[in-house]
């Protein structure tokens, strides 16, 4: 594979306008066909083989037009203190914002007057109207919203207390200034790596090409594929982080390979066969963690991660390619101004003496010191950071999962306020109804009423409607309890075991619970493939059998030290306003599943990065001790450097006003944080020496049968001359 890769990074820079040329053209091409594809309208939820889903399901074939899949809204009222709802004059308030509903959009199916629908609480103090859409949220058009939100503003001013709670508000989450903060971050930080403008922007030029390109397709696809908007935030949040690191690797390479005395072109070559392997590796990694969340079987989480993981592609791409293209056109100037002097001076100076100072000059640096102290302490170093870790997971285990609805909401919404009003009028169960949908005549469904008020936990139970043809009805029950109580879901069950296989509890709370049980499910097996197919895959590489499974173990402490902060921060608030968490709540159910895939991805980058190096010293020849001294010497400092990068690019998504683009791109940073300078700085390099030449070892019989892909460019070394010129003696190549 070096080679392979070492003639492509050759091939691009001396083609360097043909690349360039061919990458812009397909960047334009993605923007045409974004701007001028339809505008996604749809953004379906589905959770294929639960008992909610097949209610659902049954809804839209009994009763057809229903809009069982539309938007919905309340317009909650309530009177001043010691006034009624069933005041002539509230009433007239109320009977005039139903008029001014039913009027106010095409998109509406029904509006319920709550004199007539029995929606006036029992102390009289609080009313809603039901506003029932044809069409689901993301199908609403700005007018019907409009006329929706202005129908509860006049109310508002006559008196009332007015609010407007329901998914009919739900928009697409609004960007913050938070990612263009973590994208000058990263500059910053590339500026400070390379002390030089050219080398820290290539990287970022790079990435928002492979972003732009990846995040156009998404958008010039969405209606077609039907692609929520959190796809193309996941897919920018994951490509932008991973196209500047892989871009980084590339770089600090080429400008390690001019060090040495070799010639632009053979360098470029040079950098793409070794630390482009990597890249490779790297970027098959987080490919196989997000592709493999089609185990989950849930059609928007799979849409989720083949998009972005088509996004990491076209940034392994881009690093193999553009990478060393614009390497081509940048010259000189990827070197830092002092070290170009520097070179200078010493090729003034002759041969010899710039040698022999360049050797007396040579200090250990951060990585090195870092090093040769682990190897020092490693049980030490091994314990810190394993306990520290642990500690930090402790509250993963009162981890709460669910799905986001008004009620997580910051009190300053207007669904926030509707949410509490409903409940302080209705009782704690009215915002999370459960709707039963009975197969059957209505002797079937008046008998499923009799058995679900024979049990417990239920607040009221309405008559069975059934549908035209009579052979279906549906029966709503409210829940004593809230939407997220363990009493709702205990009740829950209760109708499923007490009814038949004809009767079937859906609604938002039980496709809540369904949703959170078939995460809980697909964990494991999703465990086992991600970590299984990554373990072949790293055995490849490394050529070990020690080294995959200390990295797996590593990720799985890594991202359980990441739930747990998780939980402190979004489910119980700790330091939650620092991170703009004004309602705590249940942790979504996508969540950790969701993290195991990403993070396990972008941890084994890390670990090929920097191990990869170390191999490469242990393959020239190095001890053990030394080739992890090595390995830091050359690659802590990038290493650190796009950890930080990554950090700063997924903490930019914390400012966003989307709960759950909030919480991914809080877990991510953290699970990065912990991962790259926890795990794969302090404790992997405890553990390889305390392994020593045990860590390399792989038995004979699966080192006969193992493919070589030589990612440590040992190839190179025998097919190329070391400085470039043609007929010179090859060496190996120093790392």
């Amino acid at each position: 594979m070096a080679t392979f890769l070492y003639k492509l990074g050759r091939s691009a820079f001396r083609r360097r306008r043909l690349v360039a040329l061919l990458w812009v053209a397909l960047l334009a091409v993605a923007g045409i066909g974004a701007a001028t594809a339809p505008v996604a309208t749809s953004s379906s939820f589905s959770i294929p083989g639960t008992e909610a889903q097949r209610a659902f399901d049954l809804l839209e074939e009994r009763f057809p037009g229903a809009g069982a899949d539309g938007a919905t809204a309340r317009v909650v009222f309530k009177a001043p203190a010691g006034q009624k709802m069933t005041d002539p004059a509230h009433k007239a308030v109320v009977e005039e914002t139903v008029a001014a509903l039913k009027s106010g959009s095409d998109q509406i199916v029904s509006v319920t007057d709550p004199y007539t629908g029995q929606a006036v609480s029992q102390n009289g103090s609080t009313a809603y109207v039901s506003v029932a859409y044809k069409v689901n949220a993301m199908e609403l058009t700005d007018e019907t919203r409009e006329a929706l939100t202005q129908a509860g503003h006049n109310a508002q001013g006559k008196g009332l207390t007015v609010e407007v709670g329901g998914d009919a508000l739900q928009t697409m989450p609004e960007t913050g200034s938070g990612e263009i903060v973590g994208v000058v971050i990263a500059g910053i930080v590339l500026v400070l790596t390379f002390g030089s403008l050219v080398a820290a922007g290539l990287p970022l030029l790079t990435a928002i090409i492979g972003v732009g390109i990846g995040v156009s397709s998404i958008a010039a696809l969405a209606s077609v594929l039907d692609l929520g908007s959190t796809t193309s935030t996941l897919a920018m949040m994951i490509g932008l982080a991973v196209g500047i690191d892989y871009a980084l690797f590339i770089v600090s390479r080429y400008r390690a390979e001019l060090a040495e005395g070799r010639e632009k072109e053979d360098a470029a070559g040079r950098a793409v066969g070794t630390a482009g392997s990597a890249v490779v590796f790297a970027g098959l990694t987080v490919v196989i963690a997000l592709v493999g969340l089609a185990v989950v079987n849930i059609p928007m989480l799979t849409k989720m991660g083949f998009a972005a993981a088509g996004t990491v592609v076209i940034a392994v791409l881009i690093a193999l390619t553009l990478i060393p293209a614009m390497l081509g056109f940048a010259g000189d100037k990827v070197i830092g101004r002092k070290q170009r002097k520097a070179a200078k001076a010493g090729a003034e100076g002759g041969a010899e003496g710039g040698a022999t100072k360049s050797a007396k000059s040579e200090k250990p640096n951060g990585g090195t010191r870092w090093a040769r102290f682990v190897i020092r302490r490693p049980v030490m170093v091994l314990l810190i950071g394993v306990l520290g870790l642990g500690a930090i997971a402790l509250p993963a285990a009162s981890l709460e999962m669910g799905l986001p609805d008004d009620g997580v909401k910051p009190t300053s919404t207007t669904e926030r306020r509707a949410y509490d009003a409903l409940s302080d009028g209705f009782g704690p169960g009215f915002n999370g109804p459960l709707l039963v949908v009975v197969d059957g005549d209505k002797a079937t469904a008046d008998r499923t009423v009799s058995t679900i008020k024979g049990l417990e936990g239920w607040a009221a139970v309405t008559p069975a409607t059934p549908n035209k043809a009579g052979d279906a009805a549906m029966i709503t029950v409210v829940p004593k309890d809230r939407p997220s109580s363990g009493a709702t879901e205990t009740l829950v069950h209760d109708i499923r075991n007490a009814t038949g296989d004809d009767v079937l509890v859906t609604g938002a709370t039980a496709m809540n619970i369904d949703f959170s049980q078939k995460m809980n499910d697909a964990l494991v097996p999703y465990l086992a493939l991600v970590v299984g197919l990554a373990f072949l895959l790293l055995t490849v590489v490394f050529r070990s059998i020690l080294v995959p499974l200390k990295a797996a173990l590593g990720f799985l402490l890594s991202v359980v030290a990441a739930l747990g902060a998780v939980v402190a921060v979004f489910q119980w608030g700790w330091l939650g306003s620092l991170f703009g968490v004004e309602q705590t709540g249940p942790i979504m159910s996508m969540m950790p599943i969701f993290m195991v895939g990403v993070v396990f991805g972008l941890a084994m980058d890390y670990e090929v990065f920097l191990v990869t190096r170390m191999r490469e010293a242990y393959v020239h020849g190095e001890r053990p001790g030394e080739a992890i001294v090595t390995g830091f010497k050359h690659s802590a400092r990038v290493v650190t450097a796009a950890a930080v990068i990554m950090i700063a690019v997924f903490s930019g998504f914390i400012g966003m006003t989307d709960q759950m683009i909030k919480m991914i791109g809080f877990g991510l940073a953290v699970a990065v944080l912990f991962d790259a300078f926890v795990v794969r700085m302090a404790i992997v390099p405890a553990v390889l020496a305390l392994l020593g030449h045990k860590a390399w070892w792989l038995p004979k019989w699966l080192d006969r049968i193992l493919p070589n892909v030589d990612v440590e460019g040992e190839g190179l070394a025998k097919d190329t001359p070391a400085g470039g010129a043609p007929g010179s003696k090859p060496d190996l190549v120093k790392v």
